[in-house]
């Protein structure tokens, strides 16, 4: 079984229901270690070599976030500064990392139809997230597509239900290396058929 890191960064977790609901499904997940950075660093002030053995004891390492103006909020942001150093994540003798899974978990506010060359932000959130996946790529690490819950100002208490159902089921699919073969050509994990059984495990 695969060991999972959850590195959660929400400076508003406490105000954030799709969060909340996400985070509540996988918390207790055995062999999931779940590390909310704002409540560990509300200094911002990162233990790097503590980060560094919780990196190299887990097998899949998740970013969970917000999306911040089409990024990561400032402390995550600042683990991946300080914690990715050359030598240890990346570099001639960077292989720390080397053959880790990783992705983005993110919510936003604003819906589908809003990412894409015709709506309002102009891109999509694969875009957006470029510089994560080429992060994952520098450290030998293989970057998955992301699971994005969208207009989350709107969302339906079963439409949230669902995705924490998706979430929980996506940590399970990690853990067992269950069905993640091919799947360079998925935009989002949400929509795989993997994800949308109707069973729950």
């Amino acid at each position: 079984m695969k060991r999972i890191l959850i590195l959660f960064a929400h400076p508003k977790f406490e105000q954030s229901k799709t969060n909340k609901a996400l985070v509540c499904k996988v918390i207790n997940r055995e062999g999931v270690t779940f590390h909310d950075l704002y409540e560990h660093y509300p200094d911002f002030n990162i233990d790097v070599l503590r980060e560094k053995k919780l990196l190299q004891q887990h097998d899949i390492v998740i970013w969970h976030h917000p999306f911040y103006w089409y990024n990561c909020p400032p402390l995550m942001k600042q683990w991946i500064d300080v914690v990715l150093e050359f030598g240890w994540a990346y570099g001639p003798d960077g292989n720390a990392l080397k053959n880790k899974k990783c992705l983005n978990v993110i919510t936003t506010g604003g819906s589908r139809e809003l990412y894409c060359s015709e709506g309002n932000n102009h891109y999509s959130v694969n875009e957006f997230l470029r510089p994560f996946e080429q992060t994952a790529r520098l450290c030998g690490m293989e970057y998955l597509p992301p699971f994005a819950v969208m207009g989350t100002h709107g969302i339906s208490q079963p439409q949230l239900q669902r995705h924490a159902e998706q979430y929980d089921l996506l940590i399970w699919s990690l853990k067992t290396d269950a069905g993640f073969g091919a799947l360079s050509d998925c935009s989002f994990l949400n929509d795989t058929p993997l994800l949308n059984k109707k069973n729950k495990l």
